[in-house]
């Protein structure tokens, strides 16, 4: 079981040692989890004591979170892990059995380390107008190979101990705007969306946790589906989805208003927690005042969720012999 009273927010932290007042801070505030970055990673000795104290903070079994996608976005970069393609070029190939050991490998890696959450995999459908800040990231460019893909990706996480984020629900594809610097609108029908984008998602209904979209989806409301009570609506009820849902990162640029109340603003709108990524701790403070501990029905999202993490250290495969076969290297 968790421990009860958790905030319902992930913080990040300030560099790649836990500060003294880091360490008082988070066990006052006690949040439910954290996420790394590349500026919290050195070495592999460092990393797994960032992990360690970290957990020795809260005094549990803390979730410790990263973006390991692949391609651009992993925070993770060799000697310390496998450096992969995009995640679409790797997708493009055809090979969902590929998909599967390439999430199961990079879970392997994250494990060996103490990171037991992957924000990963994208299922947005990438489109030709997609913004270069996420085309890459997908698994597809249209909604078969997309669900085929994902569930690839999904269970090599799973079947390895680590707990997927899929992301960013309903779906980001059709944004033609980078919203970590200003708010994308899509502006098409409810038909459609449900058709496509939304589809992709409600495929993976049963999926452990999500992450949110800061995109406003016209046909639904005006405010962007982070802290939109329609969207997040349409998500539990209209997708279907039962898991956790994470905002995005509260400091990307798409949200309107001060950091405290993007994270009020999510939090009130329904999703289970909020998500706040870079360290900055006089923003941690401002956000822990206007965040409430996490609701019944999120603490018991949240532990179905969290259950499914592996208690063990990977066994001792060679996860760079293996990785050069899968690659061709």
């Amino acid at each position: 079981m968790l421990p009860r009273h958790l905030r319902a927010i992930v913080f990040g932290c300030h560099g790649p040692k836990l500060l003294p007042q880091e360490r008082v801070f988070f066990a006052q505030v006690n949040p439910l989890g954290f996420i790394l970055f590349a500026r919290n990673v050195e070495t592999s000795d460092q990393l797994r004591a960032l992990c360690a104290d970290l957990r020795d903070a809260v005094g549990w079994n803390v979730p410790i979170l990263i973006d390991q996608e692949g391609g651009r976005v992993q925070r993770l970069r060799a000697p310390l892990a496998t450096e992969w393609p995009a995640p679409l070029d790797h997708a493009e190939q055809g090979n969902a059995e590929a998909i599967y050991d390439r999430y199961y490998l990079i879970s392997q890696e994250l494990l060996s380390y103490g990171i037991d959450v992957n924000c990963a995999p994208c299922l947005d459908i990438a489109r030709a107008d997609t913004h270069p800040f996420l085309q890459n990231r997908c698994l597809g460019r249209d909604l078969d190979t997309v669900v085929t893909m994902g569930r690839a990706a999904v269970q090599g996480h799973l079947d390895a101990g680590v707990v997927p984020v899929v992301k960013h629900m309903p779906g980001h594809g059709l944004a033609q705007i980078d919203s970590h610097k200003a708010l994308p609108t899509v502006d098409l029908d409810r038909d459609t969306l449900m058709n496509t984008d939304f589809a992709a998602f409600r495929a993976f209904a049963d999926a452990p946790m999500a992450m949110t979209a800061h995109i406003v989806f016209s046909c639904f409301d005006a405010r962007p589906a982070t802290i939109s009570d329609v969207m997040i609506a349409t998500i539990r009820q209209d997708i279907g989805f039962g898991g956790f849902l994470l905002s995005d990162d509260l400091s990307m640029q798409a949200l309107p208003g001060s950091i405290e109340t993007r994270a009020s603003a999510s939090v009130t709108a329904g999703c289970d927690a909020a998500l706040h990524c870079n360290g900055v701790m006089d923003e941690m403070q401002l956000i822990a005042d206007h965040v409430p501990e996490l609701t019944p029905l999120a603490y018991e999202r949240a532990e179905r969720a969290l259950s499914l993490r592996s208690t063990t250290r990977p066994s001792e495969l060679d996860i760079k012999e293996l990785s050069a076969k899968l690659l061709g290297r």
